[in-house]
């Protein structure tokens, strides 16, 4: 285990973390979470980081970090679902440096877009793949042949005078009491223009909600002309994602 990258995923509620075994896609000991602290700025989320990493001493490996955000070249650009001290912060520096480890920062929906393209439900897929998470907000994650093109961002089209995600994420659903019915209605209008604006190979759908797919994603399918599926990694892909990006990065 001691050379096996880590994987981190930093979420509004918890933080969760891993040694990763890239072989298979899997976690290499149990997962530890820790709550995410309030307010969870760059440098209270560090202080998690390295107890989490504590809990794993025989851990050496190259870390990677999912953060809900647009993440370029180590640096937080944006803050929708986060506290603003993160937008500027120089994410790989503070982490690295906190830690003493090699820290690489990534997307949360690009690391499990990326994690369900090599080992989930988009494993062997070509052509281009739209992963889209539908939790608090709406993450996605373009794979075109296996690749990943970051931050896409597609929670923040504007359709029918609306940010998306303020009408189709599952925080929305619970918002206005939406049976799956009438939530199905809103994701066929948001697909729908996915599908206009891209004309994508396969859509994957994450995100906590994805365990329920049966409950709602039939009546998206019908409507659209891409073949759209549920997630297979479900609360793995954030941790197992963060881990392969950590590694592709040094890689490069």
């Amino acid at each position: 285990m001691a050379d096996l990258p880590f994987g981190i995923d930093f979420g509004g509620t918890g933080i969760k973390g891993a040694p990763v075994d890239l072989d298979q896609g899997e976690f290499a000991a149990e997962r530890e979470r820790i709550r995410t602290p309030s307010p969870s700025t760059p440098e209270a989320v560090a202080e998690v980081f390295v107890d989490l990493l504590s809990r794993f001493p025989d851990s050496r490996g190259p870390v990677g970090v999912t953060v809900p955000a647009v993440v370029r070249h180590g640096v937080v650009k944006s803050a929708a679902n986060i506290d603003p001290a993160w937008v500027g912060t120089d994410a790989d520096q503070l982490f690295t440096e906190a830690t003493g480890r090699d820290v690489h920062v990534v997307n949360d929906a690009d690391a499990a877009g990326l994690a369900e393209a090599r080992y989930g439900a988009a494993k062997g897929r070509s052509g281009l793949v739209i992963v889209t998470t539908l939790g608090t907000g709406i993450g996605s994650a373009f794979i075109h042949n296996g690749v990943l093109v970051p931050n896409s961002e597609l929670g923040h089209l504007e359709i029918d005078g609306h940010d998306a995600e303020s009408r189709a994420a599952n925080s929305a659903r619970e918002r206005d009491e939406l049976s799956f019915k009438h939530w199905a209605k809103r994701l066929v209008k948001y697909y729908n223009t996915l599908e206009m604006l891209f004309s994508p190979d396969l859509f994957v759908v994450g995100g906590g909600i994805s365990k329920q797919a049966d409950e709602f994603l039939p009546m998206v399918a019908e409507k659209l002309e891409t073949e759209i599926v549920p997630a297979q990694l479900l609360n793995k892909a954030g941790v197992v994602g963060a881990a392969l990006c950590a590694v592709e990065e040094l890689a490069e």
